[in-house]
């Protein structure tokens, strides 16, 4: 028996998330599926990164155990050709038998995207979440900024969650605009259940106006999730990075 790591990038567009959930199509199912018939065995993966449904990733992580004889680097190869076209495999290797990626240390980036523009772009439509309402980075970025360290976000846990905290630690942000685009990157050590779009939707109303940069101190403080903007649209989020250390 091995263990193998791929990974994983996919558009979420047409998946209610990563987890597995009977009669719905996930990012899991298509895996175990699509593994299970390559290797005629009963594969059922593990993730490290549970993204939501409509969210996509350019590196989610996946371990699996296998009895097969395939070279673990060969597998990508051999899988690519049974997945979906908006799911591939970057990169496969047989790895330590005892490694589990949601049970070390790890760092992530998270990346919400928006097209603010008079009118939205078609072609954009899946990976931005358009908004006509003009939009201050400046103030974006300063608002950001005091989210940096360890917090209690319970401001920016969906109410639906269920943890033992909500004390997470975010190492850095950046929000930059590049002609009609703004990228907000987040990275931190865990997060929790739409987390990064709840600050991404605060940080839309600190753009727009709605409340000045330093009431973001004051949303951190009341630990009550309607303290905090909306949840933004799930098209406008990529998990961008994964980093083991």
């Amino acid at each position: 028996m091995k263990r193998i790591k791929l990974v994983v990038a996919y558009d979420g567009t047409a998946y209610n998330g990563w987890q597995f959930q009977p009669g719905v199509r996930t990012i899991e199912g298509e895996l175990n599926r699509c593994l299970s018939e390559l290797l005629s065995e009963d594969i059922q993966v593990i993730g490290a990164s549970r993204t939501d449904s409509g969210v996509h990733a350019l590196c989610n992580i996946a371990v699996f155990d296998t009895d097969t004889r395939i070279p673990g680097e060969k597998i990508s190869y051999a899988l690519n050709q049974r997945l979906p076209e908006d799911i591939r495999i970057r990169e496969s290797c047989e790895t330590a038998a005892d490694f589990h990626p949601r049970h070390c240390s790890s760092r992530k980036t998270y990346e919400y995207r928006i097209l603010n523009a008079a009118f939205p772009v078609p072609t954009r439509r899946l990976y931005t979440h358009f908004t006509y309402v003009p939009l201050d980075v400046e103030l974006m970025k300063e608002g950001a900024s005091y989210l940096i360290g360890e917090h209690d976000f319970k401001s920016f846990c969906s109410a639906a969650a269920v943890v033992e905290t909500t004390v997470r630690t975010i190492l850095d942000i950046q929000v930059e605009k590049e002609d009609s685009e703004i990228s907000i990157k987040v990275c931190g050590s865990g997060f929790l259940y739409n987390m990064v779009r709840i600050i991404a939707g605060t940080l839309l109303e600190i753009g727009r106006g709605s409340y000045p940069p330093e009431h973001m101190k004051d949303i951190l403080e009341a630990k009550d999730r309607q303290a905090a903007g909306p949840t933004a649209p799930a098209c406008g989020l990529t998990l961008i990075k994964y980093e083991f250390f």
